[in-house]
Protein backbone atom coordinates (compact mmCIF):
# COMPACT_ATOMS: atom_id res chain seq x y z
CA UNK A 1 0.00 0.00 0.00
CA UNK A 2 1.01 3.23 -0.28
CA UNK A 3 2.59 5.10 2.40
CA UNK A 4 1.04 8.68 1.41
CA UNK A 5 -2.01 10.23 -0.09
CA UNK A 6 -1.59 10.63 -3.74
CA UNK A 7 -3.21 12.53 -6.30
CA UNK A 8 -3.96 10.25 -9.09
CA UNK A 9 -4.83 11.78 -12.62
CA UNK A 10 -7.19 8.66 -14.49
CA UNK A 11 -7.96 9.79 -18.11
CA UNK A 12 -9.99 7.23 -19.69
CA UNK A 13 -12.27 7.43 -22.63
CA UNK A 14 -14.95 4.93 -21.26
CA UNK A 15 -16.12 5.11 -17.74
CA UNK A 16 -20.04 3.47 -16.56
CA UNK A 17 -22.97 3.43 -17.13
CA UNK A 18 -20.77 2.67 -20.68
CA UNK A 19 -21.24 -0.84 -20.67
CA UNK A 20 -17.88 -3.21 -21.86
CA UNK A 21 -14.50 -4.71 -19.86
CA UNK A 22 -12.61 -1.67 -19.82
CA UNK A 23 -14.80 1.06 -18.11
CA UNK A 24 -16.15 -2.25 -15.76
CA UNK A 25 -12.15 -2.91 -15.10
CA UNK A 26 -11.34 1.10 -14.21
CA UNK A 27 -14.46 1.88 -12.32
CA UNK A 28 -13.47 -1.15 -10.06
CA UNK A 29 -9.87 0.24 -9.31
CA UNK A 30 -10.78 3.81 -9.57
CA UNK A 31 -13.20 3.33 -6.44
CA UNK A 32 -10.48 0.74 -4.74
CA UNK A 33 -8.13 3.88 -5.48
CA UNK A 34 -10.25 6.87 -3.83
CA UNK A 35 -10.43 4.58 -0.83
CA UNK A 36 -6.67 6.01 0.21
CA UNK A 37 -6.05 8.51 -2.01
CA UNK A 38 -7.78 11.51 -4.65
CA UNK A 39 -8.87 10.38 -8.28
CA UNK A 40 -8.79 12.54 -10.31
CA UNK A 41 -11.03 11.54 -13.06
CA UNK A 42 -11.16 12.73 -16.73
CA UNK A 43 -13.55 11.56 -19.41
CA UNK A 44 -15.63 12.84 -22.33
CA UNK A 45 -18.96 14.06 -21.35
CA UNK A 46 -21.45 11.06 -22.51
CA UNK A 47 -24.82 12.94 -22.45
CA UNK A 48 -26.26 16.38 -22.22
CA UNK A 49 -27.36 15.49 -18.76
CA UNK A 50 -24.14 13.97 -17.25
CA UNK A 51 -22.48 16.22 -14.95
CA UNK A 52 -19.62 15.78 -13.39
CA UNK A 53 -19.08 14.52 -9.57
CA UNK A 54 -16.83 16.55 -6.97
CA UNK A 55 -16.43 14.43 -4.11
CA UNK A 56 -12.98 14.76 -1.54
CA UNK A 57 -12.32 11.72 -2.93
CA UNK A 58 -13.25 11.40 -6.16
CA UNK A 59 -13.13 14.89 -8.26
CA UNK A 60 -14.60 14.55 -12.51
CA UNK A 61 -13.18 16.44 -15.25
CA UNK A 62 -15.81 16.62 -18.23
CA UNK A 63 -14.48 17.14 -21.84
CA UNK A 64 -16.27 16.62 -25.24
CA UNK A 65 -16.45 14.06 -27.41
CA UNK A 66 -17.89 12.27 -30.53
CA UNK A 67 -19.36 8.85 -31.22
CA UNK A 68 -17.15 6.14 -32.25
CA UNK A 69 -18.11 4.47 -35.59
CA UNK A 70 -20.55 1.21 -35.29
CA UNK A 71 -20.39 2.13 -31.30
CA UNK A 72 -22.99 4.52 -31.12
CA UNK A 73 -23.31 3.99 -26.96
CA UNK A 74 -19.22 4.84 -26.57
CA UNK A 75 -17.22 8.01 -27.55
CA UNK A 76 -13.81 9.04 -28.20
CA UNK A 77 -12.85 12.15 -26.14
CA UNK A 78 -11.40 15.46 -28.29
CA UNK A 79 -7.60 16.74 -27.32
CA UNK A 80 -7.95 18.31 -24.34
CA UNK A 81 -3.91 19.41 -24.25
CA UNK A 82 -3.83 23.02 -23.27
CA UNK A 83 -6.78 22.51 -21.12
CA UNK A 84 -5.48 19.94 -18.96
CA UNK A 85 -1.94 21.25 -18.55
CA UNK A 86 -3.91 24.59 -17.22
CA UNK A 87 -5.24 22.12 -14.99
CA UNK A 88 -1.93 20.10 -13.69
CA UNK A 89 -0.37 23.16 -13.44
CA UNK A 90 -2.43 24.54 -10.95
CA UNK A 91 -2.74 21.67 -9.18
CA UNK A 92 -0.39 18.74 -10.32
CA UNK A 93 -1.05 15.46 -10.14
CA UNK A 94 1.46 13.00 -8.52
CA UNK A 95 0.75 10.66 -11.49
CA UNK A 96 -1.38 10.61 -14.45
CA UNK A 97 -2.69 7.46 -15.80
CA UNK A 98 -4.29 6.59 -18.89
CA UNK A 99 -6.61 4.08 -19.67
CA UNK A 100 -7.59 4.58 -23.70
CA UNK A 101 -5.07 6.01 -26.37
CA UNK A 102 -7.39 7.86 -28.11
CA UNK A 103 -7.48 11.85 -29.10
CA UNK A 104 -7.78 12.59 -25.47
CA UNK A 105 -5.27 10.02 -23.77
CA UNK A 106 -3.02 10.93 -26.58
CA UNK A 107 -3.52 14.64 -25.34
CA UNK A 108 -3.04 13.80 -21.81
CA UNK A 109 0.40 12.30 -22.42
CA UNK A 110 1.50 15.36 -24.23
CA UNK A 111 0.71 17.11 -21.47
CA UNK A 112 1.95 14.95 -18.60
CA UNK A 113 5.49 14.94 -20.10
CA UNK A 114 5.30 18.78 -21.11
CA UNK A 115 4.61 19.20 -17.09
CA UNK A 116 7.31 15.95 -16.17
CA UNK A 117 4.87 14.33 -14.46
CA UNK A 118 4.99 10.96 -14.40
CA UNK A 119 2.85 8.52 -16.15
CA UNK A 120 1.66 4.92 -16.56
CA UNK A 121 -0.98 3.29 -18.92
CA UNK A 122 -3.05 0.19 -19.42
CA UNK A 123 -3.20 -1.70 -22.77
CA UNK A 124 -6.78 -2.59 -22.36
CA UNK A 125 -7.94 -3.59 -26.17
CA UNK A 126 -6.36 -4.80 -29.55
CA UNK A 127 -7.56 -2.21 -31.84
CA UNK A 128 -5.19 -3.12 -34.70
CA UNK A 129 -6.96 -6.64 -34.31
CA UNK A 130 -10.37 -4.72 -34.88
CA UNK A 131 -9.19 -3.13 -37.57
CA UNK A 132 -9.57 -6.19 -40.11
CA UNK A 133 -13.12 -6.79 -39.35
CA UNK A 134 -14.28 -3.35 -40.03
CA UNK A 135 -13.25 -3.03 -43.21
CA UNK A 136 -10.15 -0.91 -42.89
CA UNK A 137 -7.33 -3.75 -42.11
CA UNK A 138 -4.73 -1.99 -44.43
CA UNK A 139 -4.19 0.54 -41.28
CA UNK A 140 -3.42 -2.67 -39.38
CA UNK A 141 0.14 -1.72 -39.24
CA UNK A 142 -0.29 2.10 -38.77
CA UNK A 143 -2.31 1.38 -35.88
CA UNK A 144 0.17 -1.12 -34.27
CA UNK A 145 2.97 1.48 -34.60
CA UNK A 146 0.83 4.17 -33.03
CA UNK A 147 -0.08 2.23 -30.34
CA UNK A 148 3.82 0.95 -29.72
CA UNK A 149 4.89 4.34 -29.70
CA UNK A 150 2.17 5.91 -27.32
CA UNK A 151 2.98 3.32 -24.84
CA UNK A 152 6.93 3.57 -25.25
CA UNK A 153 6.43 7.56 -24.24
CA UNK A 154 4.98 6.40 -21.08
CA UNK A 155 6.89 5.00 -18.09
CA UNK A 156 5.00 1.68 -17.44
CA UNK A 157 2.81 -0.21 -19.38
CA UNK A 158 0.00 -2.05 -17.15
CA UNK A 159 -1.01 -5.60 -18.84
CA UNK A 160 -3.40 -8.09 -17.18
CA UNK A 161 -1.26 -10.94 -17.72
CA UNK A 162 2.25 -12.71 -18.52
CA UNK A 163 1.19 -14.04 -21.81
CA UNK A 164 0.53 -10.76 -22.99
CA UNK A 165 3.42 -9.12 -21.77
CA UNK A 166 5.87 -11.64 -23.62
CA UNK A 167 4.01 -11.10 -27.01
CA UNK A 168 4.01 -7.52 -26.46
CA UNK A 169 7.87 -7.23 -25.07
CA UNK A 170 8.37 -8.93 -28.49
CA UNK A 171 6.64 -6.44 -30.22
CA UNK A 172 9.04 -3.82 -29.21
CA UNK A 173 6.95 -3.01 -26.25
CA UNK A 174 9.06 -1.56 -23.16
CA UNK A 175 8.77 -0.78 -19.60
CA UNK A 176 5.64 -3.52 -19.38
CA UNK A 177 4.52 -4.74 -15.73
CA UNK A 178 1.38 -7.15 -15.01
CA UNK A 179 -1.69 -6.10 -12.69
CA UNK A 180 -3.93 -8.90 -12.74
CA UNK A 181 -7.69 -8.32 -12.91
CA UNK A 182 -10.04 -9.38 -10.54
CA UNK A 183 -13.60 -10.14 -10.93
CA UNK A 184 -17.04 -9.99 -8.34
CA UNK A 185 -17.23 -13.19 -7.16
CA UNK A 186 -20.74 -11.87 -5.16
CA UNK A 187 -22.43 -11.02 -7.88
CA UNK A 188 -20.86 -13.47 -10.10
CA UNK A 189 -21.89 -16.81 -8.43
CA UNK A 190 -23.41 -20.34 -9.24
CA UNK A 191 -26.54 -19.11 -6.84
CA UNK A 192 -27.36 -16.58 -9.38
CA UNK A 193 -29.30 -19.28 -11.15
CA UNK A 194 -33.06 -19.01 -12.52
CA UNK A 195 -35.24 -21.94 -12.70
CA UNK A 196 -37.75 -18.98 -14.30
CA UNK A 197 -35.10 -17.98 -16.82
CA UNK A 198 -34.00 -21.33 -17.54
CA UNK A 199 -37.86 -22.02 -18.07
CA UNK A 200 -38.51 -18.95 -20.26
CA UNK A 201 -35.39 -20.60 -22.65
CA UNK A 202 -37.33 -23.89 -22.68
CA UNK A 203 -34.35 -25.56 -20.63
CA UNK A 204 -35.80 -28.15 -18.52
CA UNK A 205 -33.43 -29.55 -15.23
CA UNK A 206 -31.37 -32.31 -16.69
CA UNK A 207 -30.89 -29.87 -20.19
CA UNK A 208 -28.15 -27.81 -21.32
CA UNK A 209 -28.38 -24.19 -22.02
CA UNK A 210 -24.85 -22.86 -24.09
CA UNK A 211 -24.87 -19.23 -23.71
CA UNK A 212 -22.71 -16.95 -25.04
CA UNK A 213 -22.20 -12.93 -23.55
CA UNK A 214 -20.40 -10.18 -24.72
CA UNK A 215 -20.24 -7.97 -27.73
CA UNK A 216 -22.48 -8.95 -30.94
CA UNK A 217 -19.87 -7.37 -32.92
CA UNK A 218 -17.43 -8.65 -35.76
CA UNK A 219 -14.85 -8.74 -33.91
CA UNK A 220 -15.82 -11.73 -31.57
CA UNK A 221 -16.00 -14.50 -33.87
CA UNK A 222 -19.55 -15.17 -33.75
CA UNK A 223 -19.88 -17.29 -36.69
CA UNK A 224 -18.04 -19.70 -34.80
CA UNK A 225 -20.60 -19.88 -31.99
CA UNK A 226 -23.43 -20.40 -34.15
CA UNK A 227 -21.26 -23.30 -36.01
CA UNK A 228 -20.07 -24.92 -32.92
CA UNK A 229 -23.91 -25.03 -31.51
CA UNK A 230 -24.86 -26.89 -34.28
CA UNK A 231 -22.42 -29.22 -34.36
CA UNK A 232 -23.53 -29.59 -30.99
CA UNK A 233 -26.78 -30.41 -31.74
CA UNK A 234 -25.99 -33.48 -33.58
CA UNK A 235 -24.94 -34.65 -30.89
CA UNK A 236 -27.69 -33.58 -28.75
CA UNK A 237 -30.77 -31.65 -30.18
CA UNK A 238 -32.40 -30.92 -26.93
CA UNK A 239 -29.64 -28.13 -26.18
CA UNK A 240 -30.90 -24.19 -26.76
CA UNK A 241 -28.72 -21.21 -27.37
CA UNK A 242 -28.76 -18.00 -26.02
CA UNK A 243 -26.90 -15.42 -26.69
CA UNK A 244 -26.66 -12.46 -24.04
CA UNK A 245 -25.21 -8.60 -25.40
CA UNK A 246 -26.24 -5.78 -28.21
CA UNK A 247 -24.02 -4.58 -31.42
CA UNK A 248 -23.70 -3.50 -34.93
CA UNK A 249 -24.15 -7.53 -36.27
CA UNK A 250 -26.65 -8.11 -33.87
CA UNK A 251 -30.34 -7.26 -35.71
CA UNK A 252 -28.99 -9.05 -39.07
CA UNK A 253 -27.99 -12.08 -36.82
CA UNK A 254 -31.07 -12.61 -35.09
CA UNK A 255 -32.89 -11.93 -38.81
CA UNK A 256 -30.67 -15.35 -40.20
CA UNK A 257 -31.33 -17.57 -36.68
CA UNK A 258 -34.69 -16.92 -35.07
CA UNK A 259 -34.54 -20.33 -33.43
CA UNK A 260 -31.88 -18.42 -31.13
CA UNK A 261 -32.56 -16.93 -28.24
CA UNK A 262 -31.10 -13.14 -28.46
CA UNK A 263 -31.58 -11.94 -24.79
CA UNK A 264 -30.02 -8.28 -25.60
CA UNK A 265 -27.90 -6.06 -23.41
CA UNK A 266 -27.87 -7.37 -19.45
CA UNK A 267 -26.46 -5.43 -16.52
CA UNK A 268 -25.64 -6.16 -12.87
CA UNK A 269 -27.87 -8.72 -11.09
CA UNK A 270 -29.64 -9.50 -14.41
CA UNK A 271 -26.81 -10.35 -15.96
CA UNK A 272 -25.41 -12.30 -12.87
CA UNK A 273 -28.73 -14.61 -13.55
CA UNK A 274 -28.56 -14.84 -17.05
CA UNK A 275 -24.54 -16.45 -16.98
CA UNK A 276 -25.50 -18.79 -14.14
CA UNK A 277 -28.54 -20.23 -16.11
CA UNK A 278 -26.73 -21.52 -18.38
CA UNK A 279 -24.17 -24.40 -18.69
CA UNK A 280 -22.04 -24.17 -21.42
CA UNK A 281 -19.71 -21.25 -22.18
CA UNK A 282 -18.47 -20.73 -25.80
CA UNK A 283 -15.60 -17.75 -26.32
CA UNK A 284 -14.56 -18.09 -29.99
CA UNK A 285 -12.97 -14.35 -29.70
CA UNK A 286 -9.52 -13.99 -30.75
CA UNK A 287 -8.86 -10.00 -29.92
CA UNK A 288 -9.07 -9.88 -26.74
CA UNK A 289 -6.20 -8.77 -24.31
CA UNK A 290 -7.68 -10.40 -21.31
CA UNK A 291 -11.49 -10.95 -21.99
CA UNK A 292 -13.39 -10.26 -19.03
CA UNK A 293 -16.67 -12.50 -19.67
CA UNK A 294 -14.50 -15.26 -19.23
CA UNK A 295 -13.56 -14.50 -15.87
CA UNK A 296 -17.08 -13.97 -15.43
CA UNK A 297 -18.70 -17.05 -16.74
CA UNK A 298 -16.13 -19.21 -14.58
CA UNK A 299 -17.08 -17.03 -11.03
CA UNK A 300 -20.83 -17.51 -11.99
CA UNK A 301 -20.00 -22.11 -12.81
CA UNK A 302 -20.34 -22.23 -16.32
CA UNK A 303 -18.24 -24.85 -18.44
CA UNK A 304 -15.97 -22.52 -20.70
CA UNK A 305 -14.47 -23.28 -23.86
CA UNK A 306 -12.38 -20.57 -25.74
CA UNK A 307 -8.78 -20.42 -27.53
CA UNK A 308 -5.54 -20.68 -24.95
CA UNK A 309 -4.64 -17.11 -24.87
CA UNK A 310 -5.67 -14.25 -22.59
CA UNK A 311 -7.59 -14.57 -19.41
CA UNK A 312 -8.31 -18.45 -20.67
CA UNK A 313 -5.32 -19.56 -21.06
CA UNK A 314 -4.22 -17.59 -17.53
CA UNK A 315 -7.20 -19.20 -15.06
CA UNK A 316 -8.63 -22.27 -17.44
CA UNK A 317 -6.55 -25.81 -16.44
CA UNK A 318 -7.69 -28.41 -19.01
CA UNK A 319 -10.64 -30.64 -18.89
CA UNK A 320 -10.91 -29.69 -15.26
CA UNK A 321 -12.11 -26.01 -15.03
CA UNK A 322 -12.70 -25.90 -18.77
CA UNK A 323 -11.85 -26.83 -22.26
CA UNK A 324 -9.22 -24.60 -24.34
CA UNK A 325 -8.28 -24.88 -27.82
CA UNK A 326 -5.12 -23.73 -29.84
CA UNK A 327 -5.31 -20.51 -30.58
CA UNK A 328 -7.32 -20.16 -33.73
CA UNK A 329 -7.91 -23.73 -34.38
CA UNK A 330 -12.02 -24.12 -35.33
CA UNK A 331 -11.44 -27.52 -35.33
CA UNK A 332 -10.64 -28.45 -32.22
CA UNK A 333 -12.91 -25.50 -30.51
CA UNK A 334 -16.17 -27.71 -32.06
CA UNK A 335 -14.52 -30.92 -31.41
CA UNK A 336 -13.69 -29.79 -27.56
CA UNK A 337 -17.63 -28.53 -27.18
CA UNK A 338 -18.56 -31.19 -28.88
CA UNK A 339 -17.30 -33.30 -26.32
CA UNK A 340 -19.42 -31.84 -23.71
CA UNK A 341 -23.33 -32.32 -26.02
CA UNK A 342 -23.72 -35.11 -24.29
CA UNK A 343 -21.24 -35.59 -20.84
CA UNK A 344 -24.21 -33.33 -18.30
CA UNK A 345 -22.11 -35.61 -15.22
CA UNK A 346 -18.70 -33.67 -17.22
CA UNK A 347 -20.69 -30.38 -17.10
CA UNK A 348 -21.64 -30.15 -13.82
CA UNK A 349 -17.61 -30.96 -12.36
CA UNK A 350 -16.22 -28.32 -14.28
CA UNK A 351 -18.81 -25.81 -13.74
CA UNK A 352 -18.03 -26.60 -9.75
CA UNK A 353 -13.96 -26.18 -10.54
CA UNK A 354 -14.58 -22.81 -12.52
CA UNK A 355 -16.33 -21.10 -9.38
CA UNK A 356 -13.47 -22.73 -7.33
CA UNK A 357 -10.71 -20.81 -9.35
CA UNK A 358 -12.26 -17.57 -9.58
CA UNK A 359 -12.03 -17.15 -5.41
CA UNK A 360 -8.73 -16.27 -5.74
CA UNK A 361 -9.32 -13.17 -8.04
CA UNK A 362 -10.76 -10.67 -5.32
CA UNK A 363 -10.83 -7.52 -6.61
CA UNK A 364 -9.29 -5.83 -3.54
CA UNK A 365 -6.16 -7.67 -4.14
CA UNK A 366 -6.09 -6.45 -7.76
CA UNK A 367 -6.74 -2.57 -6.34
CA UNK A 368 -3.15 -3.23 -4.72
CA UNK A 369 -1.33 -4.10 -7.19
CA UNK A 370 -2.73 -0.97 -9.29
CA UNK A 371 -1.97 0.66 -6.25
CA UNK A 372 1.98 -0.21 -5.91
CA UNK A 373 2.82 0.58 -9.38
CA UNK A 374 1.01 4.07 -9.42
CA UNK A 375 2.81 4.66 -6.15
CA UNK A 376 6.20 3.75 -7.19
CA UNK A 377 5.82 5.25 -10.22
CA UNK A 378 4.87 8.41 -8.22
CA UNK A 379 8.35 8.66 -5.98
CA UNK A 380 10.81 6.72 -8.48
CA UNK A 381 13.85 8.95 -8.75
CA UNK A 382 14.43 8.40 -12.62
CA UNK A 383 10.92 8.80 -14.19
CA UNK A 384 11.38 11.45 -17.09
CA UNK A 385 10.67 14.98 -16.40
CA UNK A 386 11.21 16.32 -19.80
CA UNK A 387 9.45 15.83 -23.12
CA UNK A 388 10.15 12.46 -25.12
CA UNK A 389 11.50 13.11 -28.24
CA UNK A 390 9.14 10.38 -29.69
CA UNK A 391 6.16 11.98 -30.10
CA UNK A 392 3.96 10.80 -32.57
CA UNK A 393 3.67 12.86 -35.55
CA UNK A 394 -0.06 14.12 -34.93
CA UNK A 395 1.00 15.43 -32.02
CA UNK A 396 0.97 19.23 -33.46
CA UNK A 397 -2.60 18.72 -34.16
CA UNK A 398 -3.90 17.77 -30.59
CA UNK A 399 -3.79 21.31 -29.45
Amino acid sequence: MADRKLRIAVVTETYPPEINGVAMTISRMVEGLRRRHVVELIRPRQNKQDSAKLEPTLQEVLVRGFPIPRYPGLKLGLPAKQRLVKLWTEKRPDVVHLVTEGPLGSSALSAARKLGIPVSSDFHTNFHSYSRHYGFGWLQKTVAGYLRNFHNRTDTTLVPTQELRDTLAQDGYQNLQVVARGVDTTLFHPDKRSAELRQQWGVADDELAIIYVGRISPEKNLPLVLLTFKAMQVCNSKLKLVLVGDGPVRAELQRQNPEYIFAGMRTGEDLAAHYASGDIFLFPSMTETYGNVTVEAMASGLAVVAYRYAAAAEHIAHKENGLHAEFGNEEEFIQLACGLANDAARVDKMRRQSHQTMLKLDWQNIVDEFEQALAQLAVKPEVRHVTSNLQPATDQNLG
